[in-house]
């Protein structure tokens, strides 16, 4: 299978602090891979190289074949961040459409995305009206203008009830059904059974990486938070 992300020997420094140090790792194309770790762990980091926001120090990121930022990425890869990135003066509508023009292209599926993330009787209300979890998704529904091949999204289900949390996975499944590619960072460890593949960070590194029944069998432990810890102590 295809690598829609190819990460080698990323280096990153700020402010005389490595935030990541030769850091590798490959996102096979229709999978979700999810970055799982604590506040700090180089999660964000991660993604902003990714999607050419962060400056590197070293290395080097291929997406779908092309260097990490280049242009012809532009409607290929989407990100939402952890703060909601939207317009609060713009209604829900308001801000599908700006993101689209942004884009150079029509709106014409604005119901239909703005359904698919359950703000579908939401599309006339202003974004500072909504709550957070509301905010949080309409970040996610500005990602998905243009179909995008790969979502980064940044703990996309955060403050979320859980009911609202599986149905965002559910949805997440049905991308990669349709052969999208996602990356998805958590610092909830229960995330990880909704994930192809996993990558545990902490400080910047790789603790370890495999399938959540792989991770599982390598500490011997089925509770994935007690996996953590346990590859934790094991450094």
């Amino acid at each position: 299978m295809s690598s829609a992300i190819s990460i080698t020997d990323l280096t990153v420094i700020r402010e005389g602090t490595t935030i990541l140090h030769e850091f590798d790792l490959e996102v096979q194309a229709g999978k979700i891979l999810g970055l799982l770790g604590p506040s700090g762990s180089g999660k964000t980091t991660i993604m902003r190289s990714v999607v050419g926001l962060q400056r590197l120090t070293g290395g080097s990121i291929k997406i779908l074949g092309r260097p990490a930022g280049d242009k012809s990425l532009r409607t290929r890869i989407s990100y939402s961040t952890q703060d909601a990135s939207i317009y609060r003066d713009l209604t829900c509508i308001e801000n599908i459409d700006y993101f689209a023009a942004l884009q150079g292209h029509a709106s014409s599926s604005t119901d239909e995305i703005l359904e698919l993330v359950d703000l579908g009787k939401n599309g006339k209300q202003l974004a500072a009206t909504l709550s957070g979890g509301e905010r949080a998704r309409l970040a996610l529904a500005t990602a998905l203008v243009g179909a995008p091949e790969i979502l980064v999204l940044d703990e996309p289900t955060v403050g979320l009830d859980p009911l609202l949390r599986r149905d965002l996975w559910s949805l997440f499944h049905r991308f990669t059904n349709e052969g999208k590619t996602l990356l998805v960072s958590s610092h909830m460890m229960e995330e990880a059974d909704h994930c192809d593949e996993l990558v545990l960070l902490r400080d910047g590194a790789i603790l370890s990486k495999g399938s959540p029944s792989e991770l599982r069998n390598e500490a011997g432990l089925e509770n994935m938070d007690a996996v953590f810890i346990s590859l934790v102590e094991k450094r």
